[in-house]
């Protein structure tokens, strides 16, 4: 009986089953999801919604990026770009949602549920968006090629067009087109990085990235580049390619943009020929900040294969150093320190210490700290002595840190040089750092300073003149030309150089008061006058109104403006008032004040021997006890230089 009301079980089920089949009682359903997603996703790809969200997100890059690039171009504010992704992004989800509700008939659009099944023409609409999406598909690698090899090309030349209208009017302007020198092919120049951030509140970061760049070039033996301070002459200024090429005799330049969002950078970079203009090679980057070290190697690399020159390895200082919140700090601090003002240098100072407080083992930071305060002591903002024992402590620290740091080194002699007259010191770290980098000896005035110190003046000329071919349009360097053509009594010479240092910069301390005490010595006292009204530093223009005002013969006034000078500027000046006395041909206090310089330790006393101020002392006993005392003597300097 068991088994019989089983097997009546059995076929019950079974006539039900068939029952449902034909419709008449539906069988129960305990998995229905399953048909309910297989229907969903048949209907999905009936109305064609994976061809429309791929022809639409398609269409989205096509339009994106040349909108990112025109916005890029025309200085369109960032949010105008994001609020197009923003809407690109809201768009699709009512794309599809529209796809779905509406159906293309021959009619026109029909609400979907309204479309009869067998009238359908959805296969035909797909087939014709299968065609929209290979036509959208071929604009976009138009595009891209065409973005690839001409529009980015043509991005850096605009961008410096659009920075130059709004760059400051005071700009230094470049000697005239009759300084031009012939270019070696093996040479570039890097034009100042374009900051194309929204707030134009990066420039620090665009400057230290041009920087960067000059300073890696600078390490192949082959290239020759152009030093920082003549390259950004031409900061902001829409000037003709072979013009700029041309007054930096150069046969390459590089130049870029770069636009910092927050943590993303979009640097672009171009290198060009300047005979013809032609780009040889271009690319934008677009990385987080924190690859920006990755991107300026990859940049210079590039450029030096393109060149056909090597760059040295193993002796870059930075790769793989600081934190990126650290190196903000320590570009930020290199801007500033360039500016050369009190003001500037002690925003310097600041975000230096900013880096090291970031990063304490932060050994370039160190290094431009001392560098800091050695400029305080040269420009007389800081007492010489003190601005040794600061910048001696921050240079020690450096070099503890990273004990193959060429500047630093060349830094350490430098200050030994400057406050401690220590010449066999400062000479043995001098020559360590060219062993470490031989590329510091041409950053530096060393050789310059060296040959002034031993009083020979044809030699410091010509390694004056070999220093204003590779920076031929820093002030400073013009300077230090027409001080040597000063001491080799080339007058007329030194006269045009040192206009021309006014000419790249106006403001810079003691230029005006320079050209007055060569105007002098030329005896045009009226011109010189004229000269000393214009100098901008106090202690400089006073100096040589007291000169001027002396050979006018108007010895009261003269004498009037000297106790000026020594009551605010006895400290950090008596090595200029010495100069004046000599000038007066007043030894005994020509003496007194160098002495006094001495023990001051201000550098400038260092180049006595080849300064024309002082030749009436040469022949008198004092001046050659002072020099031995100083260690200034040809014993003295013989030993040191074969120490």
């Amino acid at each position: 009986m068991v088994v019989e009301g089983q097997r009546s079980q059995a076929h019950a089920g079974a006539d039900a089953t068939r029952e449902g089949a034909h419709g008449a009682v539906p069988p129960p359903d305990h998995g229905h999801s399953f048909p309910i997603r297989l229907r969903f996703f048949e209907e999905f790809k009936r109305r064609n919604l994976a061809r429309v969200a791929i022809l639409y997100l398609i269409a989205c890059w096509v339009i994106l990026e040349p909108t990112h690039v025109v916005f890029h171009m025309l200085e369109v504010p960032e949010w105008a770009n994001r609020l197009v992704i923003i809407l690109m992004a809201v768009g699709l989800p009512l794309v599809l949602l529209f796809s779905w509700v509406y159906e293309l008939t021959p009619e026109g659009l029909k609400p979907t549920a309204q479309v009869d099944r067998a009238s359908s023409i959805t296969r035909e609409t797909g087939r014709r968006l299968d065609r929209a999406i290979i036509v959208v598909l071929s604009l976009a690698l138009v595009y891209f090629v065409a973005d690839k090899f001409w529009l980015s090309k043509r991005l850096g030349a605009t961008q410096r067009e659009e920075a130059s209208a709004q760059a400051a009017a005071g700009s230094a302007a470049p000697p005239s087109s009759g300084s031009v020198v012939a270019a070696n092919d093996k040479s570039i120049a890097v034009l100042p990085f374009i900051d194309m951030s929204e707030k134009r509140d990066q420039e620090y970061f665009s400057d230290g990235l041009s920087e960067e760049l000059i300073d890696h070039l600078a390490h192949s033996q082959d290239l020759k580049v152009i030093a920082r301070t003549s390259s950004f002459q031409f900061k902001g200024k829409n000037e003709d390619i072979r013009s700029i090429a041309g007054k930096l005799g150069v046969a390459h330049l590089l130049e870029g943009s770069v636009r910092k969002d927050g943590k993303i950078l979009r640097i672009t970079a171009q290198l060009i020929r300047a005979s013809d203009g032609t780009h040889l090679w271009s690319q934008t980057y677009e990385r987080n900040v924190s690859s920006i070290f990755k991107v300026q190697d990859e940049i210079a690399g590039t450029v030096a294969g393109a060149l056909k020159v090597a760059l040295a390895s193993g002796n870059d200082p930075q790769i793989g150093r600081a934190n990126t919140e650290a190196y903000n700090a320590f570009l930020r601090g290199k801007y500033f320190l360039q500016r050369y003002t009190k003001e500037d240098n002690a925003r310097a100072l600041a975000a230096f210490r900013d880096a090291i407080r970031l990063d304490p083992t932060y050994a370039l930071a160190w290094d431009k700290l001392a560098e800091g305060y050695n400029q305080q002591g040269l420009s007389g903002w800081l007492p010489p002595r003190q601005a040794y024992t600061e910048a001696r402590k921050a240079i020690d620290k450096a070099l503890a840190l990273d004990p193959a740091l060429a500047d630093a080194y060349h830094l350490r002699g430098a200050i030994e040089w400057n406050y401690n007259f220590d010449f066999a010191t400062a000479r043995v770290q001098m020559r360590r750092a060219v062993e470490l980098d031989p590329a510091t000896a041409a950053a530096s005035n060393s050789d310059v300073i060296d040959a002034m110190a031993i009083g020979r003046t044809a030699q410091a000329l010509a390694a004056a003149r070999r220093r204003a071919e590779r920076d031929p349009l820093d002030a400073a360097t013009q300077s230090d030309l027409a001080v040597a053509l000063f001491n080799e009594d080339r007058l007329d010479e030194a006269e045009k150089v040192a206009r021309g240092a006014i000419e790249l910069d106006s403001h810079a301390a003691g230029t005006h008061a320079f050209l007055g005490e060569v105007l002098l010595a030329q005896h045009r006292v009226d011109a010189a006058l004229s000269a000393a009204k214009d100098e901008n530093d106090e202690a400089s223009r006073l100096e040589c109104l007291s000169d001027v005002l002396w050979a006018q013969g108007r010895r009261d006034e003269s004498e009037s403006t000297m106790q000026e000078i020594k009551a605010k500027y006895s400290a950090v000046q008596a090595y200029a008032i010495a100069e004046s006395y000599a000038l007066r041909a007043d030894k005994a206090a020509a003496f007194e004040w160098l002495d006094r310089a001495y023990q001051n330790r201000e550098a400038q006393v260092t180049v006595i021997r080849a300064d024309r101020s002082f030749r009436i002392l040469r022949d008198d006993p004092r001046y050659r006890a002072l020099l031995v005392r100083m260690k200034l003597d040809d014993e003295h300097l013989v030993a040191s230089a074969g120490s």
